[in-house]
C-alpha cells in the first residue's frame, strides 16, 4: 500500500489528463484507485462539494412555511428550511455560541431552539433570543445568526455551494432548461422520498445512472422491455451536465398522463441527466425520479431520492406501482455496484474501453469533467 497521500493523488491526476488528452473515439474508463482512494476522496471534497452546486433535495419537502429538512454534506450540518414569505434557506446547523446542532430529522417549526442552552433561531437563520446573554457586555444578536449559505432553486430542485464562490447556476443550464422545457418538470408534485446508503464509491452510482449500456443485464425485467438497451441517444452535453434520451419500446403502452405541450417523440422517452458532480435525474413522460449524491466514505454513497409527477395523491395506485418501479431497480444497481466496489480493490485491472457514445458517451463527459477540475 502506498504510505503516501501524493503518489496516489497524482496517479490519478496523470491518468485523468490522459483520458483528457484522447479522443471520444478512444474512450476508455479510470483505474479503479479513482474509486477506491479514501485520499483522491478528501480531495473531492474540497474541490467539488465545497466549490460546486450540490443537490440537497426538493423543494416538495418543504412546502410551507416552517417545513424544515435537515441534511449534511461532506461534514457540514445544514438545515433547509422554508421562512415565513416563501423563501428557501440553507443554514449552517451549529449553534453560534457552543456549536450544538439547534434542528435534527425534518418538521414544521416557527424557530429553531438549541437545546445545549436554548439559543433559539428564525427560520432565516437570524438569532431570536439568547437566555441571560443580555448581562455579556457587547453581546450583539445581529452577529449571532446562522450563516445562511448561498443556494439556488432550479426546477424545484435545492442546490448549495458552500463556499459561495461558483458561477450562478441556471445560465449554465439554459441548453438543459430546452430540453425539458416540454416536460414541465417545475408542475410536477413530490410524491416520495426516501434515504440510503450504499456500499459503493458516489462516483460508481453517478456514471451508473448516466448510462444505458448496463439496461439489459442489470435490468432484464424491470427497465429492460420498457427502454431498451438499443434504444438509448446521447444528447449533447455541455461543461456543468451531460444528458441521453432512453426511448421506450414502440410495443410498450404510453406513459401517460402527458402534458399537453409535449411532442409525440417526448412522449416516447425519458431524459436522463447528470448536473456535475453528483445529481442524477431522470424525467420522464409522466415521472421524474431523482437522486442526491454525496459521498459518505471512500466506498460509501449517501442518497436522497424522490419521485415527482402530475399526479397528487402519493396513495394513488399508479403512483405506488412506479415508486415500487423505482424501489425494484435500485435495488438491482445496488447489488451490482456494491460488487462492483468490492471488485475495485484489485491489482490485476487497469482500465478498459467504453461502449459507443449512445450508451457510455455521458461517462466519457462525467470523467472529461472530472479531468477539468483536477488536472
Amino acid at each position: 500500500m502506498q504510505t503516501s497521500t501524493a503518489p496516489v493523488i497524482d496517479t490519478i491526476r496523470r491518468e485523468l489528463g490522459d483520458i483528457a488528452a484522447l479522443d471520444a473515439t478512444q474512450a476508455r474508463t479510470m483505474p479503479p484507485v479513482f474509486y477506491t482512494s479514501a485520499d483522491f476522496l478528501e480531495l473531492e471534497k474540497e474541490e467539488l462539494f465545497r466549490k460546486e452546486w450540490i443537490c440537497l433535495g426538493h423543494t416538495g419537502e418543504i412546502p410551507n412555511p416552517g417545513d424544515y429538512f435537515t441534511t449534511e454534506l461532506v461534514d457540514e450540518q445544514l438545515i433547509v428550511s422554508r421562512a415565513a414569505d416563501g423563501a428557501v434557506h440553507v443554514l449552517s446547523n451549529v449553534c453560534r455560541h457552543r456549536g450544538n446542532l439547534v434542528a435534527e430529522g425534518k418538521g414544521n417549526r416557527r424557530s429553531f431552539v438549541c437545546g445545549y442552552h436554548a439559543w433559539t433561531y428564525d427560520l432565516d437563520g437570524s438569532l431570536k433570543t439568547a437566555p441571560l446573554m443580555s448581562k455579556v457586555k457587547g453581546f450583539d444578536k445581529k452577529k449571532c445568526s446562522l450563516p445562511q449559505l448561498r443556494s439556488e432553486v432550479w426546477s424545484n430542485f435545492i442546490f448549495v455551494n458552500l463556499d459561495g464562490q461558483a458561477a450562478p447556476l441556471a445560465p449554465q443550464l439554459s441548453k438543459l432548461d430546452a430540453i425539458l422545457r416540454n416536460y414541465h418538470n417545475e408542475e410536477r408534485n413530490l410524491l416520495f422520498t426516501d434515504e440510503g446508503v450504499w456500499a459503493t464509491n458516489w462516483k460508481n452510482l453517478t456514471e451508473n445512472f448516466m448510462e444505458g449500456y448496463h439496461l439489459f443485464a442489470t435490468h432484464p425485467k424491470t427497465l429492460q422491455p420498457m427502454t431498451p438497451t438499443q434504444l438509448c441517444k446521447k444528447v449533447p452535453g455541455e461543461e456543468r451536465w451531460t444528458a441521453y434520451r432512453s426511448y421506450y419500446d414502440p410495443a410498450f403502452p404510453p406513459r401517460g398522463p402527458f402534458h399537453k405541450d409535449m411532442t409525440e417523440d417526448e412522449q416516447r422517452n425519458t431524459v436522463l441527466f447528470n448536473i456535475f458532480p453528483s445529481f442524477v435525474v431522470a424525467v420522464a413522460a409522466n415521472y421524474t425520479l431523482y437522486l442526491c449524491l454525496r459521498p459518505a466514505g471512500a466506498d460509501k454513497v449517501a442518497i436522497r431520492w424522490g419521485v415527482a409527477g402530475f399526479k397528487t395523491d402519493p396513495e394513488d395506485a399508479e403512483v405506488v406501482r412506479y415508486v415500487q418501479l423505482c424501489k425494484d431497480f435500485n435495488e438491482e444497481d445496488r447489488e451490482k455496484l456494491e460488487t462492483l466496489q468490492r471488485a475495485q480493490n484489485t491489482r490485476y485491472f487497469h482500465s478498459g474501453p467504453l461502449a459507443p457514445d449512445d450508451l457510455e458517451g455521458t461517462i466519457w463527459d462525467f470523467l472529461q469533467y472530472m479531468a477539468r477540475r483536477f488536472c
